[in-house]
């Protein structure tokens, strides 16, 4: 779900209970409701056709599918996306149609053919689960472009109508994990930690790759300025479950952890930090209304540059990449706003060269000096029987042979339970 796994080869995720995202109308109903509103990398880059020439901007129409609606965080960024895309194209209304909590079955292929009758030319859907219905959609209609979230089955599909797209979450998961592990030294230096006992702890959803790729890259990035942290993680198998977050946020502080992050979808694990005065880093959204104490930071993703683009390329009649996936060079990802009553001294510097270091790229993420597996610093990795090397010139190269993330190895220093 949401960036929904359901997880598959090459691939490898947000909030169903948390703050407002978006400054917009009254909630949808709960349940399956419209409503009409308001680069690739180098080896996957446009291997689309040219999408049957340009479509009049005022003729446009442009469909979503959603797996939830404006109060779940990880929509919610999905659907400001549409908006600033919206507004940025001049688009009306009428133009952009909306399916709301749409479930992973075939209700999602039903949203996205109804969709294509009331003609609309491109349609996107967020949820990982969605992606085999979304094609059988596309080849029923090969005039339409249809754009999936997080998946990974566009080129295998042979479609030149279907498209998958993601962004470089790694890389502002890493800066949080900066911000982190700033904070991590700080207790240690006021004494509320003992330098020896740095255990973080981190929510995740379900044990795919995207959560993978994202719980080690927030750990490299705490690492960076605190090398002797280690983490555990804890996963909730569900998306969306503000209990179950909650419930393991509780169980990796009794266990010992000094701070949490997670990749889930709601409000769950933030609310149990700021109960037990436990440092957090959320995800989508900023996490200050729900912890004005303890929350310092989240990873966060811009959907507009991605939809902006496609929807652009229709109006063009150019062809989309049929794997796109950026970062923070484009302004893909960011890290929210920090919150300057709780993060250490020097966060804002940190994270600023952080940041420009990773836009420069003279910082890697997964750089394979700063990690090992089993003892071993890696040398190689291929995976699902395919030949593409992910490893070289020093570094793990994470969504550069497809937008999906890839990176699935446990490196030493983090510790899984309950998957």
């Amino acid at each position: 779900m949401k960036s929904k796994k359901l997880v598959g080869l090459a691939l490898a995720g947000l909030m169903a209970l948390s703050l407002t995202a978006c400054g917009n109308s009254g909630s949808p109903s709960a349940t399956s409701t419209e409503k009409t509103e308001g680069q690739a990398t180098e080896s996957a880059k446009a291997e689309s056709t040219d999408p049957k020439g340009g479509v009049a901007k005022e003729d446009l129409k442009v469909g979503f599918i959603y797996i939830g609606d404006e109060n779940e965080s990880y929509t919610a960024a999905h659907y400001n996306g549409a908006l600033e895309m919206k507004k940025a194209l001049g688009l009306s209304d009428d133009q952009i149609i909306v399916k709301w909590n749409v479930p992973e079955d075939e209700t999602a292929k039903d949203a996205a053919m109804d969709l294509a009758d009331q003609g609309c030319n491109i349609i996107f859907a967020n949820s990982f689960g969605f992606e085999s219905y979304i094609i059988e959609a596309a080849k029923e209609y090969p005039d339409v472009q249809f754009c999936h979230a997080t998946g990974y089955q566009a080129k295998l599909s042979g479609l030149s109508n279907m498209h998958n797209y993601f962004t470089n979450v790694y890389e502002s998961r890493y800066v949080s994990g900066v911000v982190a592990g700033l904070k991590l030294n700080q207790m240690i230096q006021d004494g509320k930690v003992k330098e020896d006992a740095v255990k973080i702890g981190y929510v995740g959803a379900y044990p795919y790759a995207e959560v993978i790729s994202g719980y080690t890259s927030f750990f490299l990035g705490v690492r960076s300025v605190c090398p002797q942290a280690t983490m555990e993680v804890k996963y909730t198998n569900s998306w969306g479950s503000f209990d179950l977050e909650k419930e393991a946020a509780d169980a990796l502080i009794s266990n010992g952890c000094v701070l949490i992050s997670q990749h889930a979808d709601t409000t769950g694990a933030p609310v149990a930090c700021e109960a037990a005065g436990v440092p957090d880093v959320g995800y989508n959204i900023s996490m200050l209304a729900t912890a004005p104490k303890t929350a310092l930071t989240s990873a966060s993703i811009n959907w507009a540059p991605y939809v902006t683009y496609a929807v652009q390329s229709v109006i063009d009649g150019k062809a989309i990449d049929t794997d796109w996936c950026q970062g923070y060079k484009d302004g893909a990802v960011s890290i929210t706003e920090l919150n300057k009553d709780a993060i250490a001294p020097g966060t804002e510097e940190k994270v600023k060269e952080a940041e420009d270091a990773i836009k420069a790229g003279t910082l890697h993420v997964f750089d394979t000096s700063t990690f090992t597996v089993g003892g071993k610093k890696l040398e190689t990795y291929k995976k699902d029987g395919s030949d593409v090397e992910y490893v070289s010139k020093g570094y793990f190269h994470e969504s550069e042979f497809g937008s999906a993330p890839a990176f699935d190895l446990l490196i030493d220093g983090i510790t899984t339970i309950d998957k």
